[in-house]
């Protein structure tokens, strides 16, 4: 890329979305992996490989080259004067399907020693990764989402989420396979062909939970496929505060802002299977404010 025609001042930058999916499945890198080295969740990374977010912040793009093991210019967006013709990529298609024609004969290498050899089935590994708010008021119902990835579709697994004793798990999809509600326990059985990538589902935060403390969750996945077996706890988020804070409001400060608001809609959108008001969340934000009604059980529009 010319880096004449790059602004190394500018605080945001345009992401090539088909170019970073390109580099990391090549380098067999996981969505999980990457977004635990920028700092974002798998969510984010799926975004922008979907080019849900064509442009992102200067210093989350250089942390996602550093992850990519490219320089930054590698996964920007290209001017048009600049994409390489098919008629100049000769070599580069030479040498492409060199690799994979070796890849190809090694693999089958692989198959035919382990077929002969009888080697062990390698473990299956499904990972989980959960997002949750910051914050949650007394009462009040919030969203959570645990992601699955690294699953194919050969996989059954069962998932199991840990939520504080008092909460209670009210909605999820896929509906769960077992509810303990008493003690804080959702299990849900996800068979092979099954090829959905999340849990989601809503708790109800304890009316009697106290103000200021620290709630969390916990969960693990257990995979099998061909008589391999993993078991991996869930990663990702997994304190929330307890305050009379809006699950949108991000940062806390007593109102939804339009970044927050678009965030939400990404959220709601992610939480699919389960219903959360946006009619109720829409009169907040055109509000300006908002207050907790413990009467009433839910947060209300309020003038600034």
């Amino acid at each position: 890329m010319n880096m004449d025609n790059y602004d190394d001042s500018a605080s945001t930058v345009c992401l090539d979305s088909v170019e970073v999916k390109r580099i990391r499945e090549g380098l067999q890198l996981t969505q999980l992996y990457v977004s635990k080295v920028v700092g974002v969740t798998t969510d984010t990374i799926s975004r922008w490989e979907n080019n849900r977010y064509p442009t992102i912040r200067r210093e989350n793009a250089l942390k996602l080259a550093e992850a990519l093991e490219v320089s930054l210019v590698d996964i920007l967006l290209k001017p048009v004067e600049e994409i390489v013709l098919p008629e100049d990529k000769g070599n580069k298609k030479s040498a492409a399907a060199w690799m994979l024609m070796s890849t190809v004969v090694l693999l089958v290498l692989i198959a035919f020693f382990a077929y002969n050899q009888r080697l062990p089935i390698p473990p299956v590994a499904v990972n989980g990764e959960r997002t949750l708010p910051g914050f949650a008021a007394p009462g009040s119902v919030i969203p959570v989402l645990v992601a699955l990835t690294d699953r194919t579709d050969s996989s059954g697994i069962i998932a199991r989420e840990y939520f504080p004793k008092g909460w209670k798990l009210i909605q999820a999809n896929p509906p769960t396979s077992s509810l303990d509600n008493v003690n804080g326990v959702a299990r849900w059985i996800i068979k092979a062909g099954d090829d959905r990538d999340r849990i989601v589902y809503l708790v109800q935060v304890d009316s009697l939970a106290k103000p200021d403390s620290v709630s969390r969750f916990k969960g693990e996945i257990v995979a099998s496929s061909q008589g391999s077996q993993s078991a991996v706890p869930v990663q990702g988020e997994n304190e929330i505060v307890v305050a009379p804070i809006h699950w949108a409001d991000t940062d806390g400060n007593g109102h939804i802002n339009d970044g927050e608001m678009l965030e939400a809609s990404f959220t709601i959108e992610d939480m699919a299977g389960v219903h959360i008001d946006w009619n109720d969340l829409e009169k907040i934000w055109a509000a300006g404010s908002y207050a907790w009604n413990k009467k009433q059980g839910k947060f209300v529009p309020k003038s600034p």
